[in-house]
């Protein structure tokens, strides 16, 4: 029920990870004498048929894992740059069913009528090994999880290939440091679409590009377009990621450091869609660094 359910704010960043990064990740430096603790996931993410979910942010899912069976209700987040801090409420459930009394009862869901509850019905699937490690770094501890699987979204398929950084305790900066670290080995960058977002595209076979202004925008056009890209394989999204890339370089609100990043992440994707680890890197200091300004604005 929902008094059991544990209300957290997750802060997390997500990296996708190029085909080589997987090995690469598990045998970093920083990894590979720590324990790590591998797990099967499979996971049921529900909504209506016309996705009120989905259209107020909001993803919830049954997850099966070592035998237990977890419900969580997840809100819309804010950030960018593979950054991100949003709401979580997760508690147990005994038969596998979805609880709706413990859902009607959240804070987050006053106001929300039980007929259209009552209407929820499973949507899409992501079914993924996810290989973790506690990390103590830069005075904070996290989770890494490395995740590799498939979304299965009717008869669409995609690919799970990511890594995630979780902040337990301390300064979100600590996130930025550590992916630095690894990306100065790994080919990985930035992803703003999380794991049910990809789904819902994939199932309605429609990727929706951000609208952008500024420099902050431009960049998350960028990463969406080529998270888009990754599951559709349309040209348009690859094209639609240089484009915004271009108008990020060239945006009169960019200072020296930051158009030089700009212009390196031009300069290390690829028109295959393939990326250095120079460009990870950029995307990388690029994001902390708007993300810092936007926190001193």
């Amino acid at each position: 029920m929902a008094t059991n359910s544990k209300n957290t704010r997750e802060v997390e960043l997500k990296l996708a990870l190029a085909e080589d990064g997987s090995e690469a990740l598990a045998t970093h430096a920083l990894l590979d004498s720590l324990p790590c603790r591998r797990q099967q996931l499979t996971n049921t993410y529900f909504d209506t048929p016309e996705g009120i979910l989905e259209n107020a942010r909001m993803a919830l899912r049954l997850r099966q894992v070592d035998g237990r069976t977890l419900q969580t209700l997840k809100t819309s987040g804010k950030g960018g740059g593979g950054m991100s801090e949003r709401g979580e409420w997760e508690w147990e459930v005994p038969a596998g069913q979805l609880d709706l009394d413990g859902l009607s009862a959240l804070p987050v869901m006053q106001g929300w009528k039980s007929s259209a509850l009552e209407r929820l019905a499973p949507r899409l699937q992501t079914n993924f090994t996810r290989t973790t490690w506690q990390l103590d770094a830069s005075g904070s501890s996290m989770e890494v999880a490395l995740d590799q699987g498939e979304i299965r979204a009717g008869s669409h398929r995609a690919n799970i290939h990511e890594a995630e950084l979780e902040l337990v305790k301390g300064d979100p900066q600590a996130l930025w440091t550590v992916a630095l670290s690894l990306a100065e080995a790994i080919r990985l960058r930035p992803a703003d679409m999380s794991k049910a977002a990809r789904g819902n595209a994939l199932l309605q076979q429609h990727w929706a590009l951000p609208e952008a202004e500024t420099p902050a925008q431009w960049l998350h056009r960028a990463t969406v377009a080529l998270d888009a890209y990754h599951d559709s394989t349309d040209g348009y999204f690859l094209r639609a990621s240089h484009e915004a890339l271009r108008e990020l370089a060239h945006h009169q609100a960019l200072d020296r450091k930051e158009r030089q990043l700009a212009e390196r992440l031009i300069s290390q994707l690829g028109d295959n869609g393939e990326f250095s680890a120079a460009f990870g890197q950029a995307a990388l200091k690029l994001s902390r660094h708007m993300a810092c300004k936007t926190m001193l604005s």
